[in-house]
């Protein structure tokens, strides 16, 4: 007999969930316990049901897949399912299981499936594929998601003014407000758009927007004036990215 295969189908249109489901039908062993059409609902059910797998998209409004992950505590095995390319690095890096993109044929499917059985011992194959083609390469964060008990603030990027490494946390400075994340700076500073976040210091990414002027400090560091009078300091090295930015 069969293993029973839990599991939650999310994609915000509706055609592409029923596409799935009819595909999945002919899958005895996959019992679909959740249809969700957003990512607040996906993380729901998948905290609800706690699922062997999720069949996933990602660009989603509100919470797109990555951002699902995130907030769920023990994620399951999931095969992405999405109509472009340049996520499939992202996706390798939080250990999917399959990434698909949309649209897929029924056996394209079927061979994914076939990954998230066998998960411990195929679940890398098909993203190292993906993630070697030319050009494919991670999108910039669009927002960052902080958890603040059974809340979830979520920071347009653009809002942000300044992080702030404190030990094992990130402090995210964002209109007038601190918001706490538990994140290695060398993390966020890989996953921010360059070309409009800078480290300027070990402890301090900027928001290039939000400078007003910069300052000689020391000998060998400025001081950069926010346009809110906040004042952060510059190392040399940091001072040299600014130079090709400004």
């Amino acid at each position: 007999m069969k293993s029973i295969m839990h599991t939650v189908i999310v994609d915000d249109e509706e055609p592409a969930r029923l596409i799935l489901r009819e595909f999945l039908s002919a899958h005895e062993e996959i019992k679909i316990v959740a249809d969700c059409a957003n990512g607040f609902d996906a993380v729901k059910a998948i905290t609800e049901y706690k699922p062997d797998l999720v069949i996933l998209d990602i660009q989603m409004p509100k919470l797109n897949g990555f951002e699902v992950l995130e907030l769920v505590e023990q994620p399951p095995s999931v095969i992405f399912a999405t109509a472009y390319n340049q996520f499939a690095v992202k996706a390798f890096e939080v250990h999917a299981v399959d990434y698909l993109l949309k649209p897929f044929s029924k056996e394209r499917l079927d061979e994914a499936l076939e990954h998230a059985k066998g998960r411990l011992k195929k679940k890398s194959l098909p993203l190292q594929a993906l993630a070697s083609a030319a050009g494919m390469k991670p999108s910039p964060l669009e927002r960052i998601l902080v958890k603040d008990g059974s809340k979830v603030h979520v920071i347009p990027v653009d809002k942000i003014d300044f992080i702030e490494a404190q030990d094992d946390y990130i402090a995210i400075k964002s209109d007038g407000k601190t918001h706490l994340k538990q994140e290695r700076m060398a993390v966020i500073e890989k996953e921010l758009d360059s070309s409009k976040f800078v480290r300027v210091h070990r402890s301090y990414i900027l928001n290039l927007d939000r400078i007003a002027r910069i300052e000689l400090y020391a000998k060998d560091s400025r001081m950069a004036i926010l346009k809110d009078g906040t004042k952060l300091l510059i190392s040399r090295a940091g001072y040299d990215k600014l130079k090709g930015l400004l």
